[in-house]
């Protein structure tokens, strides 16, 4: 039954009109979003676009991949007006499938730092992510593990804990790797990491940081948020005490993955659409979404002292375009590592 559903829940499209106090000498005017991130402190960020310009946000949330698939089988009936998803290859694949539209806009060209927004102008980010490790001090030796390529010393044979190959944050990860390192060390990593896994691979970044507070292995990859948020306790009593028994170990530098967003190729409110993107992606639009859900904004480091506690990070220089491009010779890679 539990199985069940999850598989319900991973399926499941939430539609929301979120009706806020619009100013009454607004025309009626709105924006549709098909988001694929699921918080709903964002929701408290639109209600502030909403008052502050008199435009509707109706929301429809789905997993990106049911999103995308989505997209694709409305074609011209779409109703999508603007589009946000997590992962570099998630955007970057909408793209590649034209779902989106170039847009023209002074505010996103300055708002959104060079490497985090499409040369063709189709998406821009909006929050920023850190791929980190989570180590348990009682299993290996934290003070030799510093990078993600340690991973593959021998020393941790049976210590590896690793999300599955599905995983879009794995998959980029490893997209990261072949611009950093080349395909050659790439792989000689991954057969390395995969030869040290000790059971079979996760569904979540959540179930690696519990494998690694229970001592099941003793380092996983993770995205830093998830932790925060164990930490936070908003997962529960249970998921802070495991997130306590670890600690978390940040590279230098990071590799830094997004969650994006683009105006929807057959639009309808266009202009609206450019609007709250341009919010969304200003500093205290990225603001108001990254802070409560322990992510980054485009220029700032979370000041949540949860997240300041796992120091400073320095972003490589590998760009989101880099990690779209690469993505599939990255599954290709995974795949013949033996990354189920």
């Amino acid at each position: 039954m539990q199985n069940l559903k999850k598989i319900f829940y991973s399926a499941l499209t939430c539609t929301f009109f979120l009706n806020f106090n619009i100013p009454a000498n607004s025309t009626e005017k709105e924006v549709k979003v098909y988001s694929g991130r699921h918080y709903n402190t964002d929701r408290n960020v639109y209600k502030k676009f909403a008052e502050e310009t008199g435009i509707k946000v109706r929301l429809i949330e789905a997993a990106g991949i049911s999103l995308i698939e989505r997209l694709k089988r409305e074609g011209k009936n779409s109703q999508a007006d603007l589009i946000l998803l997590v992962d570099a290859a998630r955007i970057t694949n909408a793209a590649k499938a034209g779902l989106l539209q170039s847009v023209e806009s002074s505010s996103l060209e300055n708002d959104v730092p060079l490497g985090l927004k499409d040369k063709r102008k189709e998406w821009y980010a909006l929050t920023r992510r850190v791929r980190v490790m989570v180590a348990n001090p009682k299993v290996v030796d934290v003070s030799k593990i510093k990078d993600y390529t340690d991973l593959a010393d021998p020393s941790l044979k049976g210590k590896v804990c690793l999300r599955n190959r599905k995983s879009p944050y794995n998959q980029s990860l490893v997209a990261n790797q072949i611009v950093n390192k080349g395909e050659s060390k790439t792989k000689a990593w991954l057969s390395g990491m995969i030869s040290n896994v000790s059971q079979p691979f996760f569904p979540g970044d959540i179930s690696i940081v519990r494998a690694v507070a229970k001592k099941k292995c003793g380092v996983g990859i993770v995205n830093h948020y998830y932790v925060a948020r164990m930490l936070a306790g908003v997962n529960g009593r249970r998921d802070a005490l495991y997130a306590k028994r670890t600690s978390v170990i940040t590279p230098n530098p990071a590799h830094v993955n997004i969650s994006a967003g683009g105006v929807a190729r057959y639009a309808t409110n266009k202009a609206e659409a450019i609007k709250l993107l341009e919010y969304l992606a200003s500093p205290t639009g990225s603001k108001g979404i990254a802070v409560p859900t322990f992510e980054h904004p485009l220029k700032e480091i979370n000041q949540n002292p949860i997240v300041r506690d796992f120091g400073e990070f320095i972003p490589d220089l590998v760009t989101v375009e880099d990690l779209g491009r690469n993505n599939s010779i990255a599954i290709r890679m995974m795949k013949e590592a033996g990354w189920d």
